[in-house]
């Protein structure tokens, strides 16, 4: 007789719920994010010699990307200092709003059991596309 369990079966011949399926990505990022933002706490990325991710676009061309301070945004966030955070990158702190909800919307799906992508389309790449590369443009000649 077989076990009538929910999911699909799978590694040796256990059901994977779909829940846990579906889960798994969402619930990801947060892991990384928190081990990340441990492991930043007590790295100030402003000092040199810090072991840091580095932009290898940066690195190539000398110029900034849309995400560059990205690093140092966070880790003046997590310190409280706002005003240091928009010198480091202001576009990618106003998006973190945006950021965060469709995170959270990405979750919430997750741990429904649904699969969810964010609803772009066309238009939605083309600004976000458009708005990356002014962004990148205005910040490498200010």
């Amino acid at each position: 007789m077989k076990a009538s369990r929910p999911g699909r079966p799978g590694r040796g011949g256990f059901a994977v719920p779909e829940r846990l399926r579906t889960a798994w990505a969402p619930v990801a990022v947060l892991v990384g994010g928190a081990a990340g933002s441990v492991y930043l706490w007590s790295r100030n990325p402003h000092l040199p010699g810090q072991v840091l991710p580095f932009c290898p676009w940066r690195k190539v061309t000398g110029l900034e990307c849309p995400g560059c301070g990205g690093t140092r945004m966070a880790y003046d966030l997590m310190h409280g200092d706002l005003a240091a955070a928009w010198h480091d990158n202001a576009a990618l702190l106003l998006a973190l709003p945006l950021v965060a909800a469709v995170y959270l919307v990405w979750l919430r799906h997750g741990l429904a059991g649904r699969r969810w992508q964010p609803p772009l389309g066309r238009r939605g790449t083309a600004v976000l596309l458009g708005v990356a590369t002014a962004w990148t443009v205005l910040r490498n000649l200010l």
